[in-house]
């Protein structure tokens, strides 16, 4: 039987993802498949409100105890394909992106260790960005390699940073630490606690029924992600299509009961 590339777990209402190619967690044509299998599967499932990708732990017996979320693409399998596989190979991988950015469920990216290339990528695909203290570097270094970030880092830093300070980072191959990366905005919280995987999951449920109303979550999102890709008056007239879904939805109707009746609400994400 195969090994998976990519776990997937369910624990009260959030859908843990995790990349699993040691000892760098690096990602193949394999390994989107089965990524992308996963969002579709997290998509449809009632049950799932927050999905969380990670990487997987390095093995107790590795030779190096260096923890990866994710250093990117397979260059090594790079190295044997042709370029009609290259580009095709990249367009997997821009779908699979796509798909999880546009998702109408958050998407945290809990980032565990090195998150450089293709794995920044990745997590740059997700709405919110956790970190592990001290996880590691973090960058979009394609560039010492004589290629770009293709796989969305070239639109999603830019978008997430700003036209200059996007192409100066990726221009110079920088690389910099969590630290840095709450700085600049691309990390949104640091944890510090001994088993990350647990806060990550901590961090997730705050989002979950029955405290959140994990549908109005979602909502937000796709309102943000759509209207920064269209015009103003597009963007409102999105939001207001979202919102009277809402308003015809259960957690309205609790959220605006309980609000009257000065009680905390008790969301059911429908």
């Amino acid at each position: 039987m195969t090994t998976p590339l990519v776990t997937a777990s369910k624990q009260d209402g959030v859908m843990i993802l995790e990349l699993r190619n040691p000892p760098a967690n690096t990602y193949s044509y394999e390994m989107m498949r089965e990524l992308d299998a996963h969002i579709l599967d997290g998509r449809m499932d009632e049950s799932v409100h927050v999905l969380v990708i990670t990487g997987a732990p390095p093995p107790p017996d590795a030779a190096k105890k260096n923890e990866f979320f994710c250093a990117g693409a397979d260059i090594e399998m790079l190295r044997h394909s042709a370029p009609y596989f290259k580009y095709n190979f990249c367009l997997h991988a821009n779908e699979t992106l796509c798909r999880l950015e546009q998702t109408p469920k958050l998407v945290i990216g809990a980032i565990n260790g090195h998150c450089v290339g293709g794995g920044l990528e990745i997590a740059l695909a997700c709405d919110v960005r956790i970190a592990r203290a001290n996880a590691g570097k973090i960058g979009l270094p394609e560039v010492t390699l004589g290629v770009l970030p293709g796989t969305g880092g070239t639109q999603r830093l830019a978008r997430a940073l700003g036209r200059s300070k996007a192409i100066e980072l990726m221009a110079e191959a920088a690389t910099f630490s969590v630290d840095e990366a709450k700085q600049l905005g691309l990390v949104n919280a640091i944890v510090d606690a001994k088993d990350f995987r647990a806060a990550a999951l901590d961090y997730a449920r705050k989002f979950v029924p029955p405290a959140k109303a994990s549908k109005a979550v979602g909502l937000i999102k796709r309102a943000v992600t759509t209207g920064l890709e269209v015009g103003l008056e597009q963007g409102l007239a999105l939001e207001r299509e979202l919102q009277q879904r809402l308003f015809e939805s259960q957690d309205a109707k609790e959220g605006i009961s309980a609000y009257n009746a000065r009680r905390t609400p008790s969301f059911s994400g429908k």
